[in-house]
């Protein structure tokens, strides 16, 4: 049996969505969950690897197991959350064909970025302070720039995982909004480059103290990675960031 499942998480006290020896994960998390409601090992596969830190509304994953015992969505749904810790929600389970793939059959996935403008006391670990004021219409501009096919050489991390990987990715839409103290920065993509958004928004912060021009910012998207910049040292932070949606046809 295969299901798709759609989860919510605080990725605040996780160390990412992937598992790993010695380390808590959402991904390790969801199977203690789940193995003991199915009694059977079971295959697991999430739509996108978020980092330690970084949060999700919409995260996507296929659930396979054999098993003879039948189950309703609805019935391993309240199981799996009764069994997760308080900072994992599962928000919908649904029955898949067996080669459903939560990766390979995805088709975009979209972010979001919040930056706050103000200190706030409830949102510290979803957001990221910016205590200097920030010239809205210079991201704005910049921000637009990024929409279409790139080479974002200087905005990714090397992959371990992915040596050789393309550095071209075609961005589907990228813009930013302002709620009153909030600043989004919202981003859908086939696919992403590891640290690619959060180094996005940290160049844009740039742009809008004006250390960095519009047009310096659209040569950075042409893989025109000026030594003297650091942009690794200008990644944004974790606490901001969601996987708001995960698309398939």
């Amino acid at each position: 049996m295969t299901w798709k499942i759609t989860l919510e998480y605080d990725g605040t006290k996780f160390h990412g969505w992937q598992e790993q020896l010695n380390a808590r994960t959402i991904m390790g998390e969801l199977r203690k969950a789940a193995e003991p409601l199915f009694q059977a090992p079971v295959d697991l596969q999430g739509a996108g690897r978020t980092d330690a830190g970084v949060h999700a509304l919409g995260q996507v994953a296929h659930l396979r197991v054999k098993s003879r015992a039948k189950f309703s969505t609805d019935a391993i749904r309240r199981a799996l959350n009764d069994a997760l810790p308080a900072e994992i929600a599962v928000l919908a389970v649904e029955d898949a064909g067996p080669r459903f793939h939560a990766r390979h059959d995805a088709v975009s996935r979209s972010y979001i970025y919040q930056i706050s403008t103000r200190k706030n006391a409830f949102a510290k670990r979803h957001v990221w302070w910016i205590k200097e004021a920030l010239d809205l219409q210079a991201m704005t501009d910049a921000a637009k720039l990024i929409e279409g096919r790139h080479d974002f050489d200087c905005f990714r991390a090397a992959d371990p995982s992915k040596p050789g990987e393309s550095t071209i990715v075609v961005v589907n839409h990228a813009a930013l909004e302002e709620h009153e103290d909030l600043i989004l920065f919202r981003i859908e993509a086939s696919h992403f480059l590891w640290r690619m958004v959060r180094r996005l928004v940290g160049v844009l912060v740039k742009v809008g103290r004006h250390e960095l021009t519009t047009q310096q910012f659209g040569g950075l998207l042409e893989g025109e990675c000026d030594p003297k910049w650091k942009i690794s040292e200008w990644t944004a932070p974790a606490s901001g960031l969601f996987l708001e949606r995960i698309a398939y046809r």
